[in-house]
């Protein structure tokens, strides 16, 4: 059994000269009882993550239109489309630079997939600090 520290989800929020950027990384398709979302359906797991990072960028001030970046690691590869499917319904219009990678295996043999997403949120010019603020939000 994981943790729930383990599973939280992270935004992380660093201001540089030009702008900030949040940061976001799942564990997992698990929900706040830590139940896994969407067992052996990736397509379900991928459309839960998707959901998470959007309730975690509003929280920080953003939204899924400010996502620059996402990177997948999925356990198999060759269910590709039903991953694709869910990041197309969210991303289709946004199209972020988009990586997907095999891995051998995630923290669970549950999970099918993580998403690591990385956002715009803002502007602060001529900010000298490297860190603003970090969020651990179920």
């Amino acid at each position: 059994m994981v943790s729930k520290a383990t599973l939280k989800s992270r935004v992380v929020v660093m201001t540089g000269l030009a702008m900030a950027l949040a940061l976001v990384i799942f564990a997992a398709a698990v929900d706040e009882h830590d139940h896994v979302i969407g067992e052996n359906d990736a397509y379900a797991q991928s459309k839960f993550i998707i959901q998470k990072i959007e309730k975690i960028l509003k929280k920080a001030g953003a939204g899924l239109e400010h996502v620059i970046r996402t990177r997948m690691f999925v356990t198999d590869i060759s269910r590709w489309e039903e991953y694709g499917k869910a990041h197309g319904e969210f991303f289709g219009q946004i199209k972020p630079c988009t990586t997907m990678v095999e891995v051998k295996a995630l923290i669970q043999p549950e999970f099918l997939i993580e998403i690591e997403a990385t956002a715009i949120v803002g502007e602060h010019l001529y900010s000298y600090s490297t860190l603003k603020s970090q969020y651990s939000i179920q």
